[in-house]
C-alpha cells in the first residue's frame, strides 16, 4: 500500500466530502486521518489516505477530474519518518485580545528552541465580558528531551507580557 497526503481546497457546498470519499473507495483507497473545515467561506482539509500501489496514478488521474466542480487538489506520498523517542509531548493555550503578531511571536519562541508545532488550532471567540473578540490558539507540541523547560516558560511569560494574552503549558 501507498500513503499519499492530499491537501483539498476549493468552494464549500454539500456533498463535497462523499464525492472525495467516493472517489477514494473506488481506488479501493482507505481514509485514514483528515482535518477538515469551513476556514473563510472556503472548504479546506488535509488527509492521509492508503491505496494500493497500482492504483496510484487511477486515483490521482480520478482527484485531477474532480477540479472540474472548482476543488484544488495536491496529492503526494506520505514521509513515513519514524520520531524519535526522545520526545516530550505537551499543550500550548493562548487566549487573549486578538492583535497581528501573536502566532509569529509565539512560533518564533519554539522554532528558537527546536519544537515542533504537531497541530495548531485558532478562532476567533467572543469573550464571556465583552462583546470583544478574543484570540485562541492550541498547539500540541514537541520538545527535545534535554529542552529547558524553565527558559520556554520564562520567555512565553514574556511574550504573553507584551501582548497582554494568557498563556499556558501543560
Amino acid at each position: 500500500m501507498t500513503a499519499l497526503i492530499l491537501t483539498i481546497i476549493g468552494p464549500d457546498k454539500p456533498g463535497l466530502v462523499e464525492r472525495l470519499s467516493h472517489t477514494i473507495a473506488q481506488h479501493e483507497g482507505n481514509w485514514l486521518e483528515s482535518s477538515l473545515s469551513r476556514l473563510g467561506g472556503k472548504f479546506a482539509g488535509i488527509l492521509v489516505i492508503t491505496v494500493p500501489e497500482t492504483k496510484v496514478t487511477a486515483l490521482t488521474d480520478a482527484l485531477q477530474a474532480l477540479q472540474n466542480s472548482g476543488l484544488k487538489i495536491i496529492a503526494e506520498a506520505a514521509d513515513e519518518q519514524e520520531r524519535p523517542d526522545t520526545l516530550q509531548a505537551f499543550t500550548l493555550e493562548l487566549i487573549g485580545h486578538d492583535k497581528p503578531g501573536i502566532v509569529r511571536d509565539i512560533s518564533q519562541a519554539l522554532a528558537h528552541r527546536h519544537i515542533n508545532v504537531e497541530n495548531l488550532t485558532t478562532e476567533l471567540v467572543s469573550g464571556s465580558m465583552s462583546a470583544e473578540l478574543l484570540f485562541k490558539a492550541e498547539a500540541h507540541l514537541l520538545a527535545p528531551d534535554n529542552m529547558d523547560f524553565d527558559d520556554l516558560q520564562s520567555a512565553l511569560e514574556a511574550i504573553a507580557s507584551d501582548l497582554m494574552v494568557d498563556i499556558t503549558l501543560n
